[in-house]
């Protein structure tokens, strides 16, 4: 990955269309929830999404070698996908992009206030 694709974020695009060319090969209910997982794990990316191409990946390649032993979605993922999608952003409770924003606002409100009272 060079510098114009880091700031383009054309790296990023090329990753995600190898993504959906992969998981379109999934069967029909592996791909549901492959868009499930997307859609659930985009809240705890940063700003670019470049954090979550390891975990989508990684979530990917789980999806591939089950539906290639046969099992179903359930045994994979239960029946909680956006539990699922938690756990692998780091289990409930994990961070988002607006828990972080909320923390630096409060940082910074706070920092106004005792400048002013102080």
């Amino acid at each position: 990955m060079n510098f114009w694709e880091t700031i383009t974020g054309s790296d990023l695009t090329r990753e995600w269309k190898a993504l959906d060319a992969r998981a379109e090969a999934l069967p029909n209910d592996f791909r549901a929830a492959w868009d499930e997982i997307k859609a659930h794990l985009t809240p705890y990316g940063d700003f670019t999404g470049r954090n979550l191409m390891p975990l989508l990946d990684s979530a990917l390649g789980l999806l591939e070698e089950s539906a290639a032993d046969g099992l179903t979605i359930y045994q994979v993922v239960g029946d909680d996908i956006v539990g699922f999608s938690a756990a692998l952003a780091g289990g409930e409770g994990a961070r988002n992009y607006r828990d972080k924003w909320r923390a630096q606002l409060n940082a910074n409100v706070a920092k106004k206030l005792n400048r002013l009272g102080g």
